[in-house]
């Protein structure tokens, strides 16, 4: 008979336990980035968000892990999901005891919070068919080519022009030691489109949690001026640009496509296999934007055991009923809308 499974949490500061768990998301060919100890650390100590970073254990062996963080606001609802601030989430385990134990604890623990609703942000297959789901968002995966030329020509002839247009430019890409370009061009850039900006400090704690597997790219004019930068983040063999921004010049000088192409030249060189250009929202920008680099829009299954409530919830800029929010929010002066933003976005999740 076998040993019994035993459902533990994650104390953060336990440094042998904390490089146990990563050490299992590593292996797990399920698992990803999001599924990291770290990010405990970084929603607690930014957010101040209660975290619930559940393991599954047999004699010593960690056979399952699921991430959860709570987010309890007036606005938007409380919630306990997998990962909040993450795209992918859920559980990874081993077998199917140690997922229905850590469900059965995940279930158990929202309830006891009082939580509306339970989310899993799965990348891949649905888990939970009888679930409702959200068909919002999709995620772009493509495999990187060992030759770099090989990559360039992979590009649509269209977006390779962009990408060439940016080349003659002679712009230039630079990995920078802190947040403070990317801030500045990421906070205008969210502030454009109408929606509220992280905190400063939150980029700066994924630099300091991940070290070098969080990695800010910021292109450049041959003089030095800031166009477009990205926050990526590295996990086994793949590179995930996460958090972006742009100056208004950037467009007419292809610093965008410029910007994309630079980091897949670089993991190319790296011998990463999968640049994962992440989730959008369909139908929007963004959505159109990796479309047109041949990038082709996988589902994710996110997944609600609701509680509290009849239906999902849509905390997201496509919901009509925050469009009168969006126009205010654009009409604000930057410096007023960078301190306002953190006590909203911390919300969302």
């Amino acid at each position: 008979m076998s040993a019994p499974l035993h459902i533990a949490r994650l104390d953060a500061q336990d440094a042998a336990l904390s490089a146990r768990w990563d050490a299992f998301v590593l292996a797990h060919p399920q698992a990803t980035f999001f599924h990291r100890s770290g990010w405990m650390r970084v929603i607690g100590r930014v957010f101040g968000h209660p975290c619930y970073f559940l393991y599954a254990e047999r004699e010593g062996r960690i056979e399952g892990v699921l991430p959860l963080a709570e987010v309890k606001s007036r606005l938007f609802g409380h919630s306990v999901a997998s990962l909040p601030f993450g795209v992918y989430g859920g559980v990874a385990a081993l077998n199917d005891e140690a997922t229905a134990a850590l469900e059965a604890e995940a279930e158990r623990l929202a309830r006891g919070q009082g939580a509306e609703h339970l989310e899993y942000r799965y990348l891949g297959e649905t888990r939970h068919t009888d679930w409702p789901r959200q068909d919002l968002y999709v995620t772009f995966r493509k495999e990187i080519l060992p030759d770099e030329e090989a990559n360039m020509l992979a590009i649509p002839r269209k977006q390779r022009a962009m990408v060439r247009k940016g080349i003659k430019n002679e712009l230039r890409a630079e990995i920078d030691p802190g947040v403070d370009r990317f801030f500045a061009l990421y906070a205008d850039n969210v502030h454009r489109h109408g929606t509220p900006a992280m905190p400063k400090k939150y980029f700066q704690a994924l630099l300091d949690e991940f070290g070098p597997d969080a990695e800010v790219l910021t292109v450049t004019t041959a003089d030095g001026k800031p166009l477009s930068t990205v926050l990526s983040f590295y996990f086994r063999d793949e590179v995930l640009p996460y958090y972006a921004g742009d100056d208004e010049a950037a467009r007419d000088l292809a610093a965008n496509d410029f910007k994309y192409w630079e980091l897949m030249r670089r993991a190319c060189a790296r011998g990463l296999k999968v640049f994962d250009y992440g989730r959008s929202k369909q139908g929007t920008g963004p959505y159109a934007f990796k479309k047109n680099w041949g990038f082709e829009p996988q589902p994710l299954s996110y997944e609600y055991r609701l509680f509290k409530r009849e239906s999902i919830p849509q905390n997201n800029p496509n919901n009509p009923k925050y469009q009168l929010m969006i126009k205010a929010w654009r009409k604000l002066p930057i410096g007023l809308a960078n301190w306002l933003g953190p006590f909203i976005v911390k919300n969302l999740g």
